[in-house]
């Protein structure tokens, strides 16, 4: 079975991720608040809550952060208004980018994404735009290592729990699901004692575009500062990586 992973280098990765982890509860803590206002507090009757409870916990979000993410969102005295927005656009060479975003304030945050997109040689489209070219799927990625699974047993696992596709890369097991089958697979899953290194409802490419060394570099410069912005959230392209 094929898989599309880009995780070609585990250990940089993570400690990419643990340096930038207050931000990133941060913004997860904004997709809570957006999650419980939509659908209320029980994740067992909000499936959107629940996705992203799985998302925090693949991003090693505390319980009790996760927990008191919710119970606050659902107080009545809480008036924090975000909106979830995307944007979509082009990188260096074509390459097709969707931005997920969570505001209190569409302007800024259509200001800032435009500003990155002109400065790295990108541009904004419109709605729609690039969508086309992907996919909505659940993702779960799981680091070889730390699986207490083998291979074939971790696959049929998945695949006996709903999931849709099942790849081994160099250090990571990838599965992918429906969006509407990841909740059912990812608590199964960690109900076998399965860690994720991440774990999400995503944007999959149906194709790759290839970049020369000096695109590349703008590329990852784009990518860099679209992450730096606070209101973004999620930013999913089709770059071979």
């Amino acid at each position: 079975m094929s898989g599309h992973s880009k995780w070609h280098n585990i250990q940089a990765k993570k400690g990419k991720a643990d340096a930038a982890r207050g931000k990133v509860f941060t913004k997860l803590g904004r997709e809570l608040l957006i999650a419980v206002k939509q659908g209320g507090p029980d994740p067992n009757g909000n499936s959107k809550l629940k996705d992203v409870i799985a998302k925090c916990k693949a991003a090693n979000m505390p319980n009790d952060t996760i927990n008191s993410a919710i119970k606050r969102a659902s107080g009545a005295g809480n008036n924090e208004n975000y909106e979830e927005i995307t944007y979509e656009g082009y990188g260096p060479n074509g390459v097709a980018i969707i931005v997920n975003a969570t505001t209190d304030n569409r302007n800024r945050t259509a200001a800032d994404v435009r500003h990155v997109f002109d400065k790295a040689g990108g541009s904004l489209g419109t709605n729609g735009c690039v969508s086309y070219m992907f996919n909505r799927k659940g993702v779960i990625v799981i680091e070889k290592e730390t699986s207490p699974l083998s291979e074939d047993d971790l696959m049929m696992l998945a695949l006996e729990c709903g999931a849709e596709d099942f790849s081994a890369e160099d250090e990571v097991y990838e599965i992918t699901t429906t969006p509407e089958d990841f909740s059912s697979v990812s608590e199964t899953l960690q109900e076998k004692g399965l860690a994720f290194l991440e774990a999400g409802v995503q944007m999959v490419p149906t194709s790759y575009i290839d970049l020369d060394e000096k695109d590349a570099e703008k590329m990852e410069r784009l990518l860099e500062r679209l992450d730096e912005l606070d209101d973004v959230s999620e930013v999913f392209h089709n770059w071979n990586e």
